[in-house]
């Protein structure tokens, strides 16, 4: 503990060059793949590969976590995300055209992410003290906000320069310098009972499970935070169709939303990572639960020259999206036992994804039945009711007084 600031250091550095690597060589295959067959079947099917190993595996993935070196997992991770990618870059050298082969190895990269993400999470609370944990969570949104803003730039830039195969291998290097960091820095593990029973996976999960259940205010903060993604992520998406087909925008005006969505998660991010904020936790997420969905409702009653008033709703929303997600995560760090931590966050991860998908087809509809302003303005006031009606829960309120 005494050291967190330099071990977070050296994980940080090798973090942030992986981060960007990763974001751009994942944007540069979705351009590939949209110049190469434009198909939106095949951007829908390539989305959905890189989302349903995490949404499938992230329990069982969870269990190993848990069980086996949390550093060891990291970096096996990494590399095996790597060894994916270098795999694709062959088969582009190489000119092969089944696209079910390239899917395929989407899914396998999603089953690397699987396993690091709810693992690098799980081991923060056993490096650093308590009290940094809002800021290190707050840095680490500065890592992936920044990786949103430049990849997509970054991508364009990397794929009229470079050959494809070339720009994937971009990603191998980022993963080999993230394993290099990791591989400095000593991360420990929970310690394990020594009257634990034999392994059994679903035991495990179910008992990962409990850990959420018995903790009242943090399976109600579950419940209303996975409804409130029902709503938060399919409205994000809708973002270009809004400044297209409302503002009559352009591309340049879509990017320029985008990057204020990013920048508004920097912003969060670097609030949280400079300065302590003397304020409950839970009064934090209820609150930007109704900043976010004022930011929706407004922005769905802007009049057709209102862009740049979207611009500055955006950015406030990117804003409450990091400091929500921050705080959340601050809270599970810190209320759940750090031997159940993989389960937790891996079950959060998949759980997450099912009103992703389920919201994308429910937003859809409505934004075509009522049109894409309106849809904002009801997703909006829904969110915001969310936030509402979740300081008058009283399992909420108890865990208002503990954070």
């Amino acid at each position: 503990m005494a050291e967190w600031k330099k071990i977070f250091a050296i994980i940080w550095s090798g973090q942030i060059i992986s981060t960007l690597s990763s974001i751009t060589v994942g944007y540069a295959v979705i351009f590939w793949l949209s110049t190469e067959t434009r198909s939106p079947e095949v951007l829908a099917f390539a989305a959905i590969s890189s989302l349903l190993p995490q949404l499938v595996l992230g329990p069982f993935a969870g269990v190993l976590i848990d069980r086996w070196d949390r550093k060891s997992i990291m970096i096996s991770a990494d590399l095996f995300v790597a060894l994916c990618s270098a795999v694709m870059s062959i088969l582009i050298l190489r000119g092969e055209t089944d696209i079910t082969l390239y899917y395929i190895l989407l899914m396998f990269r999603s089953v690397g992410n699987a396993f690091h993400i709810p693992a690098m999470q799980a081991s923060v609370p056993l490096l650093a003290p308590e009290s940094e944990l809002m800021r290190i969570s707050g840095v680490n949104q500065i890592i992936q906000s920044g990786g949103i803003i430049a990849g997509p730039p970054l991508a364009a830039f990397l794929i009229s320069v470079l050959d494809m195969p070339k720009v994937i291998l971009i990603d191998v290097i980022g993963a080999v310098i993230a394993c290099t960091s990791l591989l400095l820095v000593r991360i420990p593990n929970p310690e394990k009972r020594k009257d634990a029973p034999a392994p059994h996976i679903f035991r495990e999960m179910k008992e990962g499970l409990h850990e959420i259940y018995i903790h009242k205010g943090l399976l109600w903060l579950f419940i209303v935070s996975v409804s409130a993604l029902l709503f938060i992520l399919p409205i994000a998406a809708l973002f270009p169709l809004m400044t297209l087909d409302h503002f009559g925008g352009g591309t340049y005006q879509v990017s320029i939303i985008e990057v204020a969505w990013g920048v508004g998660m920097l912003a969060g991010g670097a609030i949280l990572g400079i300065k302590k904020l003397q304020i409950s936790k839970v009064i934090l997420i209820n609150t930007m639960y109704i900043l976010l969905g004022l930011s929706f409702a407004l922005s769905g009653r802007l009049p057709e020259s209102g862009f740049y008033a979207f611009m500055v709703l955006t950015f406030l929303g990117g804003v409450s999206m990091t400091v929500y997600s921050s705080a959340f995560m601050v809270i599970l760090q810190t209320t759940v036992e750090p031997s159940a931590q993989g389960r937790v966050f891996s079950f959060y991860g998949s759980i997450s994804l099912v009103p992703s998908i389920t919201g994308l087809l429910f937003t859809g509809f409505l934004a075509k039945q009522t049109g894409v302003p309106d849809a904002f303005l009801i997703a909006g006031i829904l969110i915001a009711v969310l936030g509402i009606v979740s300081f008058f829960i009283p399992a909420i309120r108890h865990q208002i007084s503990e954070s």
